[in-house]
């Protein structure tokens, strides 16, 4: 029956398409008869019937009653460091995607890696911090919020990549005055890029 609709298909097709008031023009004794225990269809009863929820999946869908106003899910990460009074001004930065490459990706194009941000293991965080001293500086990296504050700005920064933000590094560059922070990204696919 490769192709063919079976007959109790086409008469429950037809059904939902013929409004409930409307009389019907068949001829057919058989189109008069109820296919199945089921007079008429609608768009709703097409697919899989659904189940209904158990008590305990009910209760993890309704809200509980606290007088908070978010749930913890609601809050994105690094929200509590954003300040609407902080009169410090966000200094300079730039985000750079870092690559690990052998000769076999440059010269014999062997790997799978390409010049896209998917095939980029690390992301760098250059901040300019000019007329601060090293150890002025408060770093703090979450998976997604990276935090660097010093007595004369302030910078809170949601990072683009989850990132692993305890095998990260950060390196102060004295003559230049920048920050460098070298964060490890964390992303669904990366087995399937490298």
């Amino acid at each position: 029956m490769d192709g063919i609709m079976p007959r109790d298909s086409l008469f429950q097709l037809r059904d939902m398409f013929v409004a409930p008031d409307q009389g019907d023009d068949s001829d057919s004794d058989i189109d008069d008869s109820p296919i199945g225990g089921v007079n008429k269809l609608g768009p709703g009863d097409l697919g899989p019937q659904k189940k209904e929820a158990a008590p305990k999946e009910i209760e993890k869908t309704q809200k509980k009653k606290t007088k908070d106003i978010w749930d913890d899910d609601e809050v994105v990460e690094g929200s509590e460091y954003d300040t609407l009074y902080d009169p410090r001004p966000q200094p300079e930065y730039d985000i750079i995607y870092k690559q690990a490459v052998t000769s076999e990706d440059m010269f014999l194009q062997m790997g799978n890696k390409n010049n896209a941000t998917a095939s980029c293991e690390d992301m760098v965080v250059k901040i300019e911090l000019p007329g601060i001293k090293g150890s002025d500086i408060e770093l703090d990296v979450k998976s997604k919020f990276l935090d660097c504050r010093t007595p004369k700005s302030k910078l809170g920064l949601h990072l683009p990549h989850p990132v692993d933000h305890k095998a990260g590094k950060a390196q102060w560059d004295a003559d230049k005055q920048v920050l460098t922070v070298t964060l490890r990204m964390v992303r669904d696919y990366d087995d399937f890029n490298f």
